[in-house]
This record gives structure tokens, sequence and C-alpha cells, in this order.
């Protein structure tokens, strides 16, 4: 990796260069391409976005027109360690000239024992047997069997705002209406929704330990009503702090009270820490802020920094509910513990351990915090800045005291971040916040940079 230091010299830690305005020629035919061959739901296409990118190296991309940007969203948080680290894109290498397929549950390849080993190390205390998966929402589907097979009961309560993944299991159990909506028909109903303790919109109040209070009252209310809203539910599913909710980050006495809730119930405690886990809070993982150990947590995004792979991590007690494989395993996928997404999670563990970079994200995501609140404290348009480590929320609104949600702001935001050579990520229940999520190994240089452009662009649309 190129040392974190001053200057453009090594790509990577560059600032950005823009020759030719984005969308350049290349990405706008690339874009045609994509309209004529891949469903239309799947690329936001207009004139004015997106680029395609080409390379990329620590905190810069290049896209196909030969542009260079500064990332601020890690490509959703995944590239924590840096695009391209040296060390992970060594290892896959490596890996896949010597095995590029195991049998995961039958003859399965060696690195996946010392993965699971290296997951059991890391992990807060007690999560020590894992499930691994391909994606995000296979991790939380694990965990969903997990627990109906440890407590008996098929239900889970979740939250509105919660993201957990598009495929069919994970959907059910998400409080997205938009992503259930068109499917709500086929999704199965085994989920109570209560509201998450989002204190910039909250109805009961803006004083975040007493949203976070009532919260867990109303929790516990919708356990202890008879009826169908209550019946059949064994865990309570949650994310640490919510992600494609707008990085809602909950009060601290939040998650303690969940667990606190669990064991008075003989319930399950599921984290999800698919976008926290591996230092983007600055901790390993965001629960880890709190002191809480849940049951099950299922981890993802930057576990491999760029390959797609994911686990869920739980107690024996939990794991032990699982019957013993007699040969055909009832839960498994053709390409479980692939090898080379197991290189990439131990190097990518490695890194960020050898390079104290879940450190850096807490000191200098929380001066990148201190900054933003400084910058905006009076702007009309945000109504609030929050975050942990390098996981960073603008609210923006029309009006700061209605907090009407702007999404159109923030869209503009992104776009003009873009031709600035800035990657942005719009998001949030109403797409009204500004996500910033970049790479740990981002410069003190590109990060100067990066605030005060984004406060020239913010500056623009008071």
């Amino acid at each position: 990796m190129e040392p974190l230091k001053s200057g453009t010299e090594a790509f990577g830690a560059q600032l950005p260069s823009i020759p030719e305005p984005p969308p350049g020629p290349v990405s706008r035919r690339l874009a045609g391409e994509l309209a004529r061959y891949e469903s239309p739901n799947v690329t936001y296409l207009a004139e004015d976005f997106p680029v395609f990118w080409e390379e990329a190296r620590g905190a810069n991309v290049r896209d196909v027109d030969g542009n260079v940007f500064v990332d601020l969203t890690a490509a959703f948080a995944v590239a924590g360690a840096g695009h391209g680290h040296p060390r992970i894109v060594e290892a896959v290498q490596r890996q896949a000239g010597r095995l590029l397929h195991g049998m995961g549950d039958v003859h399965p390849p060696a690195i996946k024992a010392e993965l699971l080993r290296a997951l059991a190390e890391v992990a807060p205390g007690g999560l020590t047997r894992s499930v691994l998966a391909n994606s995000g929402a296979e991790a939380v589907e694990a965990a969903l069997k997990t627990a109906a097979i440890a407590t008996g009961k098929p239900r889970v309560l979740a939250f509105h705002g919660g993201y957990h993944g598009l495929t069919y299991g994970a959907l059910a159990v998400s409080g997205r209406e938009d992503f259930r909506s068109p499917f709500a028909a086929q999704l199965m109903n085994n989920a109570v929704f209560a509201p998450y303790p989002y204190a910039c919109r909250s109805p009961f109040g803006r004083e975040p330990e007493a949203v976070g209070a009532a919260t867990l009252r109303y929790v516990e209310h919708l356990l202890d009503t008879p009826g169908t809203a209550s019946e059949g539910i064994g865990a309570i599913l949650v994310e640490a702090v919510q992600g494609r909710g707008g990085d809602v980050v909950p009060p601290a006495g939040f998650l303690p009270g969940l667990r606190r809730i669990c064991d008075e119930r003989g319930m399950l405690l599921i984290v999800d820490e698919i976008y926290t886990g591996f230092g983007r809070t600055g901790r390993w993982f965001a629960c880890e802020h709190t002191g809480v150990v849940p049951d099950l947590m299922t981890v993802g995004k930057a576990l491999t920094g760029g390959f797609p792979f994911a686990a869920c991590i739980g107690t024996d007690a939990a794991m032990e509910a699982w019957p013993r494989s007699r040969g055909e395993a009832i839960h498994t996928s053709t390409f479980l513990g692939n090898p080379v997404g197991c290189a990439a999670a131990l190097a990518s563990i490695a890194v960020l351990r050898d390079e104290r970079l879940v450190e850096r994200s807490a000191e200098l995501g929380g001066r990148m915090i201190e900054r933003l609140r400084a910058m905006t404290a009076d702007h009309p348009r945000v109504a609030e800045v929050r975050g942990l480590g390098m996981m960073i929320g603008l609210e923006m609104v029309r009006d700061r005291e209605t907090r009407e949600p702007a999404p159109e702001l923030s869209g503009r935001v992104v776009v003009e971040g873009l031709r600035r050579g800035l990657l942005l990520l719009g998001g949030g229940l109403y797409g009204n916040v500004l996500s910033l999520s970049p790479p740990f190994v981002i410069t003190e240089e590109q990060v100067d940079f990066a605030l005060a452009t984004l406060a020239g662009i913010l500056e623009g649309i008071r």
C-alpha cells in the first residue's frame, strides 16, 4: 500500500483530475449498452449519471474516460482497506492459481478452516461458530434459520428502515416498503416491525435517549400484546447502525435494552453488521461501542475488501441447535466457503489489524464528523450530521424546523460532487441523506479537499 502521506504522486493518494466532464463519452456509450442489454431496474441512467469505473486504488477511482475521483463511498463501504490493496490482491491471485473452487460441505478447502478460526478470534467474545455465505442477504437468511431452529419460533421482530437484503427471506424482514411492496404478495408473514430510534425524525421526540427508551417500551408492548402480532417471535433482528436507512446511530442504551429484552424472554438477538462490521464505525464491530454481544451476527462487505463473501457468526449455544450433517447439509450452497473468498477475507482481516485501519477509521472519521458539523452548523438545509468512525450521514431537508426531507438537494450534491471529482452516495428512507463511507486509507489531503469541495457545493444550495 502507498504510505498515508500528503502528495499526489501515487494513484490511490491523488486529488481529483477531471480531463473529461463526467459522464464522458465512453461512459455515455456504455450507458447505452446497459440500456440495451440490462434489466431497466438495475442501473440508474441519466444524462448526468453514472460514470463507469475502470481502475481503483486506495481512495481513488479512475473511470473509462480517464477521470480520477476521490471516493467517499468505498463502493458501498466494501473497500475499507482501500481499493485494490496489494496484500488482498496478491492473496486472491495466489489462491486462484492454487485452488479456485472447492467442495465446501463435502471436501472443504483447507483454507476454510483457517478463516473460520480467524472469524472466531476477531468477533466479539462468545461468537465462535460460523455459517459462511456468498452475500449479506444469504448470511441474514442463515441467521433467520438458526434462530428458528434454536428457539422453535419462526418469526422475528425487526425495524422500520432496516435493510437486510433483497432475496425473499431477507426482504421479508427488511423494513423498507419501497423494496417490499412490489413483492408483498409473495413474502412470508414472519416479521413484526417496530420503529428504529431515529431521533432526527422520530414520533417520540428529538432527544436521543428519550427516543431510545420510548422505542424499547414500544418493542416490549408489541411482544406483550396477545394475538398474531406477537405470536411465534423468537428473535429480534437489528442493524447496529442503520446503513441504507440513513446512517442512523441509535442511542447508547438501545442495543443493551434489546439484549435485556431478549434475555428476559428467551429470545435470540441478531445484529446485522454487514455494513458496519470490520472497522466502519471505528470499532471492529459497531455493537462493541456498547459492549453488547449478540447471539448471532451477520457480516459481509468489508470482510474481504471486494470479493463476494459473507458469514453468520454465532454462539455455541445458538449454532449447536443445528443437527449434525449426515452427508446432506440442510443449509448450504455450491460456493459455500469458496477458497478465493476465504483468502481475501484472511488478507483483509490481517491488513485491518496490521495497519491499524480500524483505529484510523475512529480517529480520522471523528475529525471528519466534527468538521462537517462545524461547517453546517447554521446551514438551513442540513438538519443533522451524525455518524461513528467513517460512517457518516448528512440529513438534507427543506427546512430545519419542519425537517421535511429534501431528496432533490442530496441528488444535486451527488451530481455536482461527481463533476468536481468526488464520488458520493445518497441514501436514507426518503433519499435525502448524503452517506459518506470513505476507505480508511484516505489521506489527510484528500479529506481536506473533499470537505472543502463539499462545503462549496452546500453553500450553493442554501
